[in-house]
């Protein structure tokens, strides 16, 4: 009921210990906070938070629109749902270095268990289009330094993400990957990687953990989690899935009001009345007062009829 039990501490040393447990870790991107409660339900060890979909989710393009104080609260009220950690998409850091920690901080204050930096110029472009510039090495690693310095649980993940490749090349990618954690990475990111040889590469470029980024209609090919740990990868994200299965299912079902003035085609992909409720958890509070949950759900002690929907 309500929030997560797990408290953020407890979260980020949990994320800290699934990184080093030698198994590879699967974080789908949660698009709102209901999502979150989902992907914990089936399983999964943590939920990923892009920065795409919450600009995506505001009516923004991907292009460094959104604020510190939008990514941390919506952040916050997602990471709060789940007793999953939560890695947020921190873009550029928001700024300067001075910028950047106070990032992390809010970040902290959020309920994270971590974020990733990247070191794109401001603005910033999604990390699967061509034309992506990168600021300097300098520049990158006091971006790195300065969150290292802010954080005060040092349990709280911070990751390096570099967009080098597109740019200058795998080599160059390698090399960015050993300045970052030199200059305090937890983690490498390396965005855009077309092969799983490539993320070998940065696999033995350094000895921190990897993460594979499997968004649809990107750079990478969709490989399997069992090919990601082949080579090294410890986390894979899949930063925008569901909020693209979720747009395309809303977009089906509006086609489907307009053609036949009625929506009943798609009910039977719904999620039923029953199965919402039991997502909300509406039943426990009626341990709180008997008068906010008095009532019996349809379908939801019997088979799904017509009436659970």
């Amino acid at each position: 009921m309500l929030y997560s039990t797990t408290t953020p501490q407890q979260k980020r040393a949990a994320l800290r210990a699934a990184l080093a447990s030698g198994t590879i870790q699967q974080f789908p991107g949660a698009f709102n906070p209901l999502s979150a409660r989902l992907i914990q339900e089936k399983g999964f060890g943590g939920v990923y938070i892009s920065g795409a979909v919450l600009a995506n989710d505001l009516g923004l393009p991907d292009i460094g629109l959104t604020t510190l104080t939008e990514v941390a609260t919506r952040a916050g009220q997602i990471a709060r749902m789940t007793d999953l950690p939560a890695l947020v998409d921190a873009d550029t850091g928001f700024g300067e270095p001075m910028n950047v920690a106070r990032t992390i901080q809010e970040l902290e204050n959020a309920g994270l268990a971590g974020c990733h930096i990247e070191d794109q110029f401001n603005p910033k472009r999604c990390g699967h289009l061509d034309g992506k510039n990168v600021v300097d090495l300098d520049t990158a690693t006091k971006r790195i330094r300065a969150a290292a310095d802010a954080r005060r649980d040092p349990n709280f993940l911070i990751m390096a993400r570099t967009d080098i490749r597109a740019v200058d090349g795998l080599e160059a990618a390698q090399d960015r990957a050993r300045a970052l954690v030199d200059a305090g990475a937890d983690a490498i990111f390396p965005e855009a990687m077309r092969t799983l040889e490539e993320f070998k590469a940065i696999r033995d470029a350094v000895d921190v953990p990897i993460l594979a980024n499997m968004t649809e209609f990107g750079k990478s090919d969709l490989f399997t989690v069992d090919e990601l740990a082949s080579v090294g990868v410890n986390l894979v994200i899949y930063p925008v899935t569901l909020l693209r299965s979720a747009m395309g299912a809303a977009e089906r079902t509006l086609e489907t009001i307009n053609a036949n003035g009625t929506q009943e085609k798609e009910v039977g992909n719904m999620l039923t009345r029953a199965r919402l409720y039991e997502l909300v958890d509406y039943e426990a509070y009626n341990h709180f007062d008997t008068s906010v949950f008095n009532f019996q759900v349809p379908g939801q002690h019997q088979s799904q009829t017509k009436e659970s929907l």
